[in-house]
């Protein structure tokens, strides 16, 4: 039986909204998962995380398989008592992150030997590998592990790739423990509409909880990530959660559900906040540029975040060019209120059937500069 319940499906393009249930809660889709990949979303503490309206957020297998060892995370009671975060918790594979070390990778039919990032030991994880370490860390929604193609690649490299995750992604299933956690197959396929499309009846063919889309916003043009979606997306099954990996932008998120995605996660919001880029309902704002020496007004006069309720942008900017810490806990913590106050927004209007009129303005919006 499927986790996702359909609630609303927009009378005028893919976009939909529904629920998911795990085992930590149900998720209201479509949604944005704050990335923590160490088992902390950097700089913002678990009771912040509720208060800003994170439903779910995400850590990573890799990550934490090397450090600290997902055996002793196990013996403290799993990843939710280790971090203090009660609610849902989506655990990458690992695929991904090997793939960006692939100097210290090697790819074979049984899985991915390489070097740990930290201290160069040798490590080897298998799909079955990656199944049972994150049945160990007790995450909600397991990735299998996936093998990522580069942009750009050749048609025969996204072909032996994309078959190669198809094969895991199945050897991943029938690892499987009965734990209750869920399991999403991960689309490869490239930039080749074909190789995504056979990628994702192979993966519904095998059948999983959820299916994610890989491999996108890796460099390609940004028409060229929206025609993959359009090119796979209606070729997997409505009654399952649909995950775009890795995205992204504001932009990124409102054309993905207008496309019929559920599910996004990025590092973005946070490691741009550290780096002093606010984003606004009017568009980006550098918090370090002179102009906002002086500017006693918020970050976003629409927001109703603890940054925006509490501290002026001149404050910021001190705190910035000061490099307090203070600078990244605070930014951090509106670019996170504003991406999970747009993804509740995106909702009420899909639910509402008015996203396509929700869509216009979100671009209208952003003619007048911040």
């Amino acid at each position: 039986m499927t986790p996702f319940r359909l609630l609303h499906q927009s009378s005028t393009c893919a976009a939909r909204c529904g629920e998911i249930t795990t085992l930590h809660g149900t998720i209201s889709t479509p949604v944005f998962m704050p990335v923590g990949t160490q088992a902390t979303v950097k700089g913002v503490l678990p009771e912040e995380l509720e208060a800003l309206g994170a439903q779910i957020i995400l850590g990573n297998t890799y990550h934490l398989f090397i450090r600290p060892g997902h055996e002793l995370i196990r013996s403290l009671g799993g990843l939710h008592a280790f971090m203090h975060w009660q609610r849902p918790i989506l655990t990458d594979s690992g695929g991904f992150q090997i793939f960006s070390l692939r100097e210290l990778a090697r790819i074979t039919e049984q899985g991915a030997e390489f070097r740990s990032h930290l201290d160069g030991s040798r490590l080897f994880l298998s799909p079955e590998d990656a199944v049972h370490v994150q049945e160990a860390l007790g995450s909600d929604i397991m990735m299998v592990l996936d093998t990522c193609i580069p942009y750009p690649a050749g048609r025969d490299e996204a072909a032996r790739a994309t078959a190669l995750t198809g094969r895991w992604a199945a050897r991943c299933k029938k690892a499987l423990s009965g734990t209750g956690q869920l399991l999403f197959g991960i689309v490869q396929g490239g930039m080749y509409p074909d190789l995504r499309r056979q990628a994702a009846a192979e993966l519904v063919e095998t059948g999983f909880d959820g299916y994610a889309l890989g491999g996108l916003s890796v460099g390609e043009p940004k028409e060229l990530m929206l025609e993959m979606l359009e090119a796979t997306v209606p070729h997997l099954p409505a009654d399952h959660p649909v995950y775009l990996m890795g995205v992204g932008t504001p932009e990124d998120l409102v054309e993905g559900v207008y496309h019929g995605v559920d599910m996004f996660d990025c590092v973005m919001p946070t490691r741009n906040a550290r780096n002093g880029m606010l984003f606004t309902s009017r568009g980006r704002l550098v918090i370090k540029n002179a102009r906002y020496r002086e500017d006693p007004r918020p970050v976003d006069e629409d927001c109703s975040c603890y940054t925006c309720r509490h501290f002026s942008r001149a404050y910021l900017r001190h705190l910035f060019q000061s490099r307090e810490i203070l600078a990244s806990q605070l930014n951090s913590i509106h670019n996170l209120h504003y991406y999970c106050a747009l993804m509740a927004a995106m909702r009420d209007a899909i639910a509402e059937d008015r996203f396509g009129d929700f869509r216009r303005e979100f671009y209208a919006r952003r003619e007048t500069p911040p």
